[in-house]
Formats: structure tokens, C-alpha cells, sequence
């Protein structure tokens, strides 16, 4: 396997074995070190893969020194990460045990990840929204704060949210389009979120607020029952399930008013893939990742018109580099919320999570994307949209000057 990775990705890195000997790619400074601290980690290498070693290097049998992120984008390049058969096997097993085939089972799931608490999340994603979703760094944009704040601008001007409009945020997070979208936009705007740690977080912000025509439901998405004038899901429709897709859509398209618009954010694959077993088994169990080729046929059957598909992907890979850095600076602040609990191997799984995925949306053969689509409930007319894009490109208010620009590491551009 490290003979692979070498001779595939071009990387340089070395490995320190159990008893002592050591191997190098080549006779440049290492990027990495793998170190094997365990013999027995050499057979779960060679029965799970990749997700053999990401689990070794979960329990301490294996260390990474130097840089994590090199060690998982040289795997990625050497396509070491796509699995074996015990991998696939388990991979299916997985999937059929968490499937969110009805509510309980998706709220259990949502739970597994998001109830990790407000003041876990609050340390590394932007302040004070909390958006746990792709940023938009358009040119300019300095920080976290302002890409976040872009991507809700973004997203208000794809779907004309105008004062007055009545919309539905579909798997609302910790509430930040809510408030966001009231304040800025004079809207009203419901959230339906299966959560209820981010809800009870949403309904604080709010009362703190003293905003009138924002609610956060403590819901799931099949119990959405009336119309709106604007439909937004931002990065819900990924956490629905391979049995869900076909209801996700269809309440999209129910709870839109007729010639009304919508958008949808979300991850998704270009071609048939199977989702990522690390990614189900330990971060979002339930999940699984669409093509979008799938999505756009369940719209279409829907009964909705596909007006506009974008994507973001180089986008996310800036903002999870983001997210990994914050989280790395302050660990210390996450560990004393409750050292049982964010742990070292918790730190070692988030960090595989966070840098993993900003190098998957990085990679130029990546197969892992983000989709913004624009849609409409029927066809809309001549004066019922824009004829062209500019309107996403006018020129806004200009944000708040941060105080500090955000820190990436040098070389990391997406």
C-alpha cells in the first residue's frame, strides 16, 4: 500500500514500523511519517484498507507526524481510498441498519452527529450564525464570517426572497438562515429540524433577538403541511438516505406554491458512487451522498422546473480548511467541555473528518461535489425570473470590515 500511494500520488513520506525499521518514498524531506506503534495494525491494514488504517490511527496503533492532511490527499490522489470487499460488505450493512426509512430512525441519526452540542460547534464554525454548511468565498472575502455571511446573500438572491415572502428553511441547522434571512430580507421563515439541541439553540437566538416571523420546528421534513413562497435546503437533502431521496424531493415540491422558487444546497456525485463507510460509520450515520443526475430526475418527476445548477465544490474545500484549523486552535476549549467525551481518539476522527474532506472537494479527479439548484414549482414565465444571471452578481452593501483576516496554511488553495 505505501509502495502504491508513493508511485500514484508522487508524494514524499516515510514509515516507521513496530520493530523499528524504517522506509522512505524517496530521499526528499517527508511530508509525513506514518508510524506503527502495533504489529497487530499491519492486519487490519491488510484486511480493511484505508479504513483499516484510519481505524489503527483512531486507537493509537498508528501515529501520523507532519502534516495530516498530506497523508490523507496522497491516499485520495493514490485512490487507496476506494475499499475492498470486506469494506464494501460492511459498507452495505451499515447502510441498511441506519437507513432513515422513518422518523425516529432519522431523528436517532441526526442526533448521533449534531447533539454533540451547541458550545462544541460554537469554537470553530462562524460567529454567531453557526452555519455547518459550504461557504461562498467570492473575491475579496476575508474570513469565515463574511464567506458565510456571502453564501446566505447568494442564496437569497438565486431565489428573489423579497419582504414579505413566506419561507421554509428544510433541515435548519442552529437557525442561522432563519435570523439571518428575517433580518436582512424581512421575511418569515419556519425551520423544520429533527434536532432538538440546535432548535432549542435556534429558538434562544431568536427570543434573544426579539424576532417576530421567524419559528424553529422541532420536525421532520414529511410533516411539513402547507405551502410557502420560497423553499430553502441547505445541506439536508445528503442526510435524507438512498430511501429517502424520493420524499425529500417530493415535500420540496408539495410545499412550494405554484410558479414559487426554491434551492437546494447540497453534496452530491458526479456519476454512481457508493458513500464513504469512515464518513457513515463515524460521522453521519444515515447519510449517503446522491449523483446528481438522481436528484434532477426526482425534481423533474416532481413536477419542478430546474432553472439554474452550480458548483461550489472548490468552495467547500476553503471552508472545511477553515473549520479544521479553528477546531485544531482550540482544541483545548473543546476538550474541557467534557474530556470523557472529546477525547484523543474524538480529536483523531474529527480531524481525519475535517481535513479528509477539504482534501477530497480539493482534488482535481474528486467525484465528491457541491450542488446549489435553483428550482421553480411549474415553468416559470418571462417576467417570473431573471432572463439572465446578473442579478447574482450586483453589487451588494459591503460587509463589516473583519479585524483579522483568517488564518489557511500556506499552499492550501482550493
Amino acid at each position: 500500500m505505501l509502495r502504491t500511494i508513493a508511485s500514484r500520488s508522487g508524494a514524499c513520506f516515510a514509515a516507521r514500523y513496530a520493530d523499528g525499521s524504517e522506509w522512505r518514498s524517496g530521499s526528499a524531506a517527508p511530508e509525513f511519517k506514518l508510524v506503527f506503534r502495533d504489529a497487530r495494525a499491519y492486519r487490519r491494514v491488510a484486511l480493511y484498507g484505508h479504513v483499516g488504517l484510519l481505524e489503527a490511527y483512531f486507537d493509537g496503533a498508528i501515529d501520523v507526524e507532519g502534516s495530516l492532511a498530506r497523508a490523507l490527499a496522497a491516499g485520495m490522489a493514490a485512490r487507496v481510498d476506494q475499499g475492498g470487499l470486506l469494506v464494501a460488505l460492511a459498507n452495505r450493512v451499515h447502510e441498511w441498519l441506519h437507513s432513515n426509512r422513518n422518523w425516529l430512525r432519522a431523528k436517532h441519526n441526526a442526533e448521533f452527529h449534531y447533539a454533540l452540542g451547541p458550545e462544541f460547534y460554537r469554537h470553530w464554525l462562524d460567529d454567531p450564525l453557526m452555519l455547518y454548511t459550504c461557504a461562498y468565498w467570492k473575491e475579496g472575502t476575508r474570513t469565515l464570517e463574511e464567506a458565510q455571511r456571502n453564501k446566505l446573500d447568494y442564496v437569497a438572491k438565486k431565489v428573489r426572497l423579497e419582504p414579505g415572502d413566506d419561507v421554509v428553511d428544510v433541515g435548519s441547522g442552529f437557525g442561522g438562515f432563519l435570523m439571518y434571512a428575517e433580518e436582512r430580507f424581512g421575511v418569515k421563515v419556519t425551520g423544520y429540524n429533527t434536532t432538538g439541541s440546535q432548535v432549542e439553540h435556534a429558538r434562544r437566538q431568536i427570543e434573544r433577538k426579539k424576532l417576530r416571523n421567524t419559528v424553529a420546528l422541532e420536525a421532520d421534513f414529511r410533516s411539513m403541511d402547507r405551502q410557502y413562497d420560497k423553499v430553502v435546503s441547505i445541506g439536508c437533502l445528503e442526510h435524507a438516505g438512498r430511501d429517502g431521496l424520493v420524499d425529500l424531493i417530493q415535500a420540496h415540491a408539495r410545499s412550494l406554491k405554484p410558479g414559487g422558487l426554491g434551492l437546494i444546497h447540497f453534496i452530491g456525485h458526479v456519476g454512481h458512487y457508493e458513500t464513504d463507510y469512515f464518513i457513515r460509520k463515524y460521522i453521519f450515520p444515515g447519510g449517503w451522498i446522491p449523483s446528481l443526475a438522481d436528484v434532477v430526475i426526482e425534481m423533474e418527476k416532481a413536477g419542478l422546473e430546474v432553472m439554474d445548477v452550480e458548483n461550489l465544490r472548490r468552495h467547500y474545500a476553503l471552508t472545511l480548511d477553515v473549520w479544521g484549523e479553528r477546531f485544531d486552535r482550540n482544541w483545548d476549549k473543546i476538550q474541557a467541555l467534557d474530556p470523557q467525551k472529546f477525547d484523543e481518539r474524538f480529536r483523531r476522527i474529527w480531524r481525519t473528518y475535517l481535513y479528509g474532506c477539504a482534501e477530497m472537494f480539493r482534488s482535481p479527479a474528486g467525484r465528491t461535489h457541491l450542488f446549489q439548484i435553483v428550482f421553480s414549482k411549474g415553468n416559470v414565465s418571462a417576467t417570473g425570473y431573471p432572463m439572465t444571471r446578473e442579478h447574482l452578481y450586483e453589487l451588494d452593501e459591503q460587509p463589516s470590515q473583519a479585524t483579522l483576516a483568517e488564518k489557511r496554511s500556506p499552499g492550501r488553495a482550493a
